[in-house]
Parts: structure tokens; sequence; C-alpha cells
């Protein structure tokens, strides 16, 4: 099994933030996102990772920012530690595959998600009242079911915590109305190529989360994009309406968490070898699939 990195030392560089899966170094006008193995269930961050977890996202992330240029621009600098700066190349051994050099963009404080199938959150909430985030849907649908148009379901950006569910009127309020009407049709358009990009590959992507900030006054794609832990992919072979769908990501670790006598706070349990290795293999196998 390959070597699990869980933290991030790099000495002589500043450290600025440990995400639940993300380091953030600060280089002056730029910061350096590092992607380690830790995985979180249950908003816990658990104490072993998941082998290569960080390499695959980070690679993932690279595909898509490069699919979506066209459409628009996102935060790289480079992607190669050989064209990062001369201090880090001591690290290359930490960083090659799970790192990217990034702009400082200013985050819009608002999580963009695109929904464009019933599942998770959104399912609860129409099975009591017929509509996802406030949003009314048609009559009849059941767990999985294919919306007939995607729709944008907005969230705070919660530090601590479960994100909040917000209303487009809420996020009008955060950022103004242009700025939340551009939010929501780039989100639409980025979703709706990669929807279209991923199905000619047999995933469905059932839902996702964007992050965009701020750089020279505009808007850029930032953190990481359409990967396994902000999106929901599915297989078309296996899709059947009616029922929650397997899914290529943590799914493995939370089914099994759910078994044991937890009481989902910190610190979680560890994962027994045969469920990270499961896990591990959910997350090459999208890799492969997506990015050949």
């Amino acid at each position: 099994m390959n070597k699990v990195i869980l933290k991030t030392e790099l000495p002589d560089i500043t450290l600025i933030k440990r995400g639940k899966v993300r380091d953030i170094y600060g280089l002056g006008e730029h910061l350096l996102l590092v992607v380690t193995d830790r995985i979180s269930a249950f908003d816990i961050v658990l104490p072993n990772g998941i082998p290569d977890k960080g390499k695959v996202l980070t690679q993932i992330s690279i595909y898509w920012f490069k699919q979506m240029e066209g459409m628009i621009k996102n935060h790289l600098v480079a992607t190669d530690v050989n064209n990062f700066p001369k201090k880090l190349h001591k690290y290359k051994d930490i960083l090659d595959g799970r790192s990217m050099l990034v702009k400082k963009a200013r985050p819009v404080p608002v999580e963009c998600v695109v929904r464009g199938y019933l599942s998770g959150s959104g399912w609860k909430e129409y099975k009591n009242s017929g509509t996802v985030c406030g949003i009314r849907l048609s009559g009849g649908l059941v767990e999985s079911s294919r919306l007939d148009e995607p729709i944008f379901t907005p969230s705070t950006k919660a530090e601590e915590g479960h994100d909040i569910n917000i209303s487009f009127g809420e996020v009008i309020r955060i950022v103004g109305q242009e700025m939340a009407e551009r939010l929501r049709d780039v989100s639409l358009k980025v979703y709706s190529k990669a929807r279209d990009i991923a199905e000619k590959k047999g995933i469905i992507i059932a839902d996702t989360k964007f992050e965009f900030g701020l750089y020279n006054g505009e808007l850029i794609l930032i953190d990481e994009l359409l990967t396994p832990d902000s999106s929901r992919f599915w297989s078309i072979k296996d899709y059947t309406p009616g029922r929650r769908q397997d899914s290529f990501d943590k799914q493995v670790v939370r089914d099994y968490l759910l078994t044991l006598d937890w009481d989902q706070t910190y610190p979680g349990p560890v994962l027994p070898d045969e469920i990270v290795e499961k896990t591990a293999v959910r997350y090459r196998e999208i890799l492969k699939i997506l990015t050949g």
C-alpha cells in the first residue's frame, strides 16, 4: 500500500490553514494547496487516511479546470513541482501529484451547489415538501430521479460543521443581484458541460459543489473542481431510479461507520484495512474513467 500523507510539514513555508483535507501555505502573491490523504465523514476527520486520495483529487481537479478554461478562468498557476518556486523543490517527494500553485483570490462567501438528480438532503426535503432548497419540483419523482433541468441550490460556507442551504434571495443579500446571477449562470453552465463530458464516459454527475473567487476583479473557479469529494458520481450502467445509487466516493466509509456504535463526534474510529483499500480502489477507478 502506498504511503499515506495525513499532514504536511514544510517548516520554512508559512502554513495559513489546515482544512479537512487541504493544507494551505502562503507564498507571497500565490498560495500552495496540498491535498492530503485525510478523509472526513459526518464532518469529522478520521484518524487514518486513504492512500493516494490527495493525488486522485488533485489530478481530477486539474483535468476539469482545463476542460472549463474556455468558459471561465481558474486559479491554477502551476501543477508541476518543477515549475514551483525553487524553495519548494526539496519537498518534491511530498508535493508531487498532490499540490497546486494557485492565484490568491478572494473567495466568494457562498457554496455554489448544482443538482441534476434527486439525492441526499435534496431527496429528503422533496419527500417532505415537494421542494429542494425551496424550489418546487414536479410531482411523482423518486429517489435518484433525473431532474427536468439542473437546479442551483446554494449554501453557506461553514468553517465548522454542515453548510446550510440558502435561497437565491439570500445569495442576492450576501453578494448582490449581479454577482448572484453570475454565480448561478456560470455554475449551471459548468455543470452542464461536465455532465455531457462525463456521460460519454459512462458516468452520471448527480450533483456537485463549486467554489468561486475574485481575482483582479474577475470571477474565477478556485479550490477543487468536480472531484469525488465535491460531487456525486454514479455509473450509468448501474443507474436505477427509485433507490440510492452506489457512488464513486467515500460512501464505502460512510456505510461502514453507520454499522458502528459511534456518536459521530471527535475522534472518529480507525478504519479497518479492508475499508481503506476498498475506498482507495473507488477513488482510483473514477480517476481512470474520467481522465483515462
